[in-house]
């Protein structure tokens, strides 16, 4: 690699913090780095590790950061939190006996390095490709991903799971678990803690870097960063330290069982104590002479209690343009690996996102009830826009959705207008709480659900495919679903008017369809379609097809519309805004005046079109046309750009098209 590039070869020779472990302090360093030939080029799987010398093991990681670096600049993808990882993931591999012992990745989006150390290095470039690599740890991709992980917080609970299996089984095997600091945000983390009592072959890696996609919030995070820099809890080490040098081997040895129960009372490691684990830490998770032998003795040890080893990395370690920006390098587009410059689009319009923070902000600047609120994705939901403007009314809980919604329910009991700012997909992860707490209730909760339908390289573990389904289902819901970013801001204005029960909008990922926007949005009459084109015929004949659509299929119906009428075909194309309530004036409508009625929708099976068959059914209409609904596959789809995966889907106009002549014929 050329000279310019700004990628440290030797990342650990900067500790993190200024304390490290018991274990840590008596190892002496090791030379410098090899400049032998590439050794990643000689290690297909973890085991053609265990032949390296620690010296080796060094040189490798820095050879692992350069491919990821490599790897990602051709493809884009996750990059900071696989960086912060090199070390701690290198040292995992030579130290465990993987995959009989198993690793577990938090989240997963970190498991790059890990990919390939365990024979995917060659596979690397088609990483959130079409067909290539998943981005997350994924089981059905190689036995070295036990669990698979796209989503926070699970990895103990799973690990919790691995470990009862083996000692129910008579297995001697290790599960250690990596969680982030930010997923620790999560109650789901404190529940499976509290349920690892007597696993001793469980070990659990707090990467401990002081954000995960943004800066983490809450106390635990107050909390890591009070046992790192405590000055008491310093202080008091190193002094002890130096007076142990000069004394005789038994009393060092005495002073450090003493020393565990001092640590504790100086409010290190305090909280994972009490909670059953037996605490080390904190570790510098880049410098290899220390980690090293510290795994060792995780692994080598007798104890009865699972041990939690508290690590702290730098998110984008070791390239200086992820150092620099860590936030911005969370998830990059292609880069230069020189300069670090992501490649650039011209946007065609502005994003969804966007234009939600935007008419948000608006609406906000007019009625001081307003309240938005966040999980740990500020950046991402457009909630950092609203901050800005409203900083005291803005509230990111961190990764916590559970308590994002019966917050936002408190809030709406005492007469705030809270707006909820989730992704589809990560809803999921609250939905008792929606039912519970919001619904039973009748509270007046905004859900402003961003990442509706299929989102591209992310895959199937974030696509927005089943809340249109899974809250259609719930009395007092209202749900909407935006066509367009006009209709985006129609309905951001339309949830912040209605205070008569809970209220959700659906919004695709990525930019708007370029239309002119009016200065602010409309409030829309509940329950109310529209009828956006319609085929010129005699007033009184029967037309061909009706195309109902429900959210950003709008515009692949129109262009079907389109290519049915140059084969004669007369159709109207309607949008149907409300899934719940339903506009039966226009359904019944357009089944009275239409031969075939096909909807659509960016959802699952059980969603609209399912709705539009239930009142068809109960009304007794579903012999007055063809009705053909056309949703996302019962499939779990993988990666690709979103256009390719609404192909795959059959939820493209050339899809309607054969169904509307289908139907016809």
């Amino acid at each position: 690699m050329k000279q310019a590039v700004k990628i440290d070869h030797n990342p650990q020779k900067e500790t993190q913090p200024e304390q490290v472990s018991e274990q840590a302090s008596e190892l002496e360093q090791a030379p410098e780095q090899s400049s032998a030939a590439s050794l990643l080029d000689r290690i297909s799987t973890p085991a053609d590790m265990k032949a390296l010398s620690d010296d080796e093991i060094a040189q490798l990681a820095g050879e692992v950061r350069e491919c990821m670096i490599n790897a990602v600049a051709q493809t884009g993808g996750h990059l900071g939190a696989g960086l912060g990882v090199v070390e701690l993931t290198t040292a995992i591999h030579a130290v465990f006996n993987t995959p009989d012992d198993k690793l577990i990745f938090d989240v997963g989006h970190q498991c790059y390095p890990h990919k390939i150390l365990t024979g995917r290095k060659g596979r690397m470039h088609s990483i959130r490709q079409g067909g290539g690599l998943s981005g997350f740890t994924k089981r059905a991709e190689s036995e070295y991903d036990p669990f698979g992980a796209a989503h926070s917080s699970t990895s103990i609970s799973a690990g919790i799971g691995f470990a009862t299996a083996s000692d129910l089984s008579g297995k001697d095997n290790k599960v250690i678990c990596v969680i982030g600091d930010g997923a620790m945000s999560a109650g789901m983390a404190y529940e499976a803690m509290n349920n690892a009592h007597n696993l001793s072959n469980l070990i659990v890696i707090l990467n401990d870097n002081e954000m995960s996609i943004a800066p983490p919030v809450g106390a635990m995070s107050k909390y890591l960063t009070r046992i790192v820099s405590s000055r008491t809890y310093k202080g008091a080490r190193e002094a002890g330290k130096k007076l142990m040098d000069y004394m005789p081997a038994p009393i060092r040895h005495a002073a450090k069982r003493a020393e565990e129960g001092a640590r504790i009372s100086l409010g290190g490691g305090t909280f994972f104590e009490e909670m059953g684990f037996y605490y080390i830490g904190p570790v510098d998770g880049h410098d290899l002479n220390h980690l090293l032998p510290i795994l060792r003795n995780a692994r080598d040890s007798k104890g009865h209690n699972p041990i939690l080893i508290h690590v702290k990395t730098q998110k984008g370690k070791g390239y200086t343009p992820a150092e620099a920006s860590p936030d911005k390098m969370h998830g990059v587009k292609k880069f230069d690996v020189i300069t670090g410059q992501q490649a650039k689009s011209t946007p065609k319009a502005p994003s969804y996102t966007k234009i939600f923070a935007q008419e948000l902000i608006a609406q906000a600047h007019e009625d001081d009830r307003i309240i938005g609120i966040t999980a740990a994705m500020p950046d991402g939901t457009g909630m950092d826009l609203f901050g800005q403007q409203f900083p005291e009314r803005t509230f990111d809980v961190g990764i916590a959705e559970q308590h994002a919604v019966t917050f936002a329910a408190g809030l709406a009991a005492e007469g705030k207008k809270p707006f909820c700012a989730i992704y589809s997909t990560f809803l999921q992860r609250a939905y008792d709480q929606v039912v519970h707490d919001v619904c039973i209730q009748n509270l007046p909760v905004k859900f402003a659900i961003d990442r509706a339908g299929l989102v591209g390289a992310d895959g199937s573990t974030h696509a927005g495919s089943f809340d249109t389904a899974y809250l259609g289902c719930l009395p007092n819901m209202v749900l909407m679903a935006a066509s367009d970013e006009a209709e985006l801001q129609n309905m951001v204005a339309t949830a912040a008017a209605y205070n008569d029960g809970p209220i959700a909008f659906r919004y695709p990922r990525g930019e708007g369809i370029g239309i002119t926007l009016p200065e602010r949005g409309e409030v829309l009459d509940i329950g109310k379609g529209r009828i956006v084109h319609e085929t010129k015929t005699n007033v009184c004949e029967r037309r061909d097809v009706a195309i109902l659509s429900y959210g950003g299929r709008l515009q692949e119906a129109l262009k079907a519309a389109e290519a049915l009428e140059t084969k004669g075909q007369s159709v109207t194309v309607a949008d149907a805004r409300f899934a719940k309530p339903l506009d039966t004036a226009l359904i019944d409508r357009l089944v009275d005046t239409h031969h075939t009625l096909i909807t659509i929708e960016e959802g699952s099976i059980g969603g609209f079109g399912s709705f539009v068959l239930e009142y068809l059914a109960s009304s007794d209409q579903l012999g007055k046309a063809h009705v053909k609904t056309m949703h996302l596959p019962d499939v779990f789809q993988d990666q690709d750009t979103p256009d390719k995966q609404y192909e795959e889907a059959g939820l493209v106009a050339e899809n309607i098209v054969s169904a509307s002549l289908q139907e016809t014929q």
